[in-house]
């Protein structure tokens, strides 16, 4: 590593913690030259799949392209900052455990419901009706109508 004060190339590490819930290990290292200390933070590095569109096109994945979908379909709505960081990460977990170089667009998007069905139904069906593209009433009182036969109690509606 690089000293980032003199630019000498000879550092060592002083000290190394675990930080970030293990996630991150923290190092303070000294220049051999100059004496100058810094910190440095090592992350493990994961590559996230491609992502193969609709029209078979393929581009990288995009975090805040996640993100902007997830706080779009929960605006105005009552869900913490946390929650939503905490769906984007096992999101990107779940595409990171499996393995695969490129993923289609259609896999993320429901792995975005999936999180948003947890989260808060009323995101959950706007995000479904852009991402199923809902051509008129009928598809969205469909989903509705789904929606609450899942949310239902058992035994609920055995009378009707």
């Amino acid at each position: 590593m690089h000293c980032p004060f003199c630019g000498a190339d000879d550092t060592r590490v002083v000290d190394s913690r675990l930080v970030a819930g293990g996630d991150q290990i923290r190092r303070r290292r000294e220049c051999a030259t100059c004496r100058e200390r810094f910190t440095t933070f090592e992350v493990a590095e994961l590559l996230m799949p491609r992502v193969i569109k609709r029209d078979d096109s393929r581009e990288p994945f995009d975090e805040n392209k996640l993100r902007a979908g997830l706080q779009r379909s929960l605006e105005k709505r009552p869900v913490g900052v946390e929650a939503v960081e905490a769906a984007i990460s096992a999101i990107k977990r779940e595409l990171q455990s499996a393995g695969e170089r490129e993923v289609p667009s259609r896999v993320i998007g429901e792995k975005v419901m999936a999180q948003l069905r947890g989260l808060d139904d009323v995101a959950f069906v706007r995000f479904a009706s852009v991402y199923r593209r809902f051509q008129d009433l009928s598809e969205f009182r469909a989903e509705l109508d789904r929606l609450e036969r899942e949310s239902a109690p058992p035994g609920a509606g055995a009378d009707d």
